[in-house]
């Protein structure tokens, strides 16, 4: 994975995208900024920070990803495999459903997935050194050059879905007193099951992961 550092930028997804587009990079790549101005969050929002704080974005062709990953549950996925990395940290960082980031109660972060080109791009912000006023950070010291390194050589490792959706369900109980946004809507997910395909089903009616 070619990883391209940066001290400052706008949005290190943004930035990723346009030298896809531009097809000025060898894939997979990935960038890394110290501190980003205009993040993307879910929704539209904006997810900024400061410095210390990880912004990363990585992009791996669809050709690379493992046989069974459909595109709907791409954001569990990768979201899932960095929760297991910060595990090997002993963290106790969960994933809501179906990647927003959590230490207890707060969020400290969250990935967005696009699609470029026939790339899979991931944007990955999380609080691992401080946190905006609302949010919560993590709960160990992690360096964060060792975490990304580490988070790409479990990526990897090329898990298929199905081994990962084995272990992300045993703990989508964490979720029950949490909700989701789906059509302007804010859906408690108390009541929500789980299916195989990483899509959950709430009043009859089964939501797909869009970030």
């Amino acid at each position: 994975m070619q990883i391209i550092y940066l001290d400052s930028v706008d949005s290190t997804q943004k930035y990723l995208k346009e030298l896809i587009r531009e097809g000025k990079i060898s894939l997979p790549c990935a960038v890394v900024a110290d501190s980003q101005t205009d993040g993307i969050g879910s929704r539209g929002n904006s997810w900024n920070g400061v410095i210390g704080n990880l912004f990363l974005s990585f992009a791996i062709p669809l050709k690379e990803l493992p046989k069974d990953l459909k595109l709907e549950s791409a954001s569990i996925y990768f979201s899932y495999i960095l929760k297991e990395t910060l595990s090997e940290f002993d963290s106790a960082l969960w994933l809501k459903w179906p990647n927003d980031f959590y230490i207890n109660d707060k969020k400290i972060g969250g990935m967005i997935t696009n699609l470029v080109n026939n790339t899979l791009v991931c944007g990955v912000g999380l609080n691992i050194a401080e946190a905006p006023f609302g949010f919560g950070k993590l709960d160990v010291v992690v360096d964060r050059d060792e975490l990304i390194e580490r988070y790409f050589n479990n990526i990897k490792k090329m898990n298929l879905w199905k081994q990962v959706f084995s272990k992300y369900k045993i703990e989508f109980y964490k979720n029950q007193n949490f909700y989701t946004h789906n059509k302007n809507l804010i859906i408690s997910l108390g009541d929500a099951s789980l299916h195989s395909d990483g899509s959950i089903v709430i009043n009859g009616e089964r939501i797909y992961s869009l970030r």
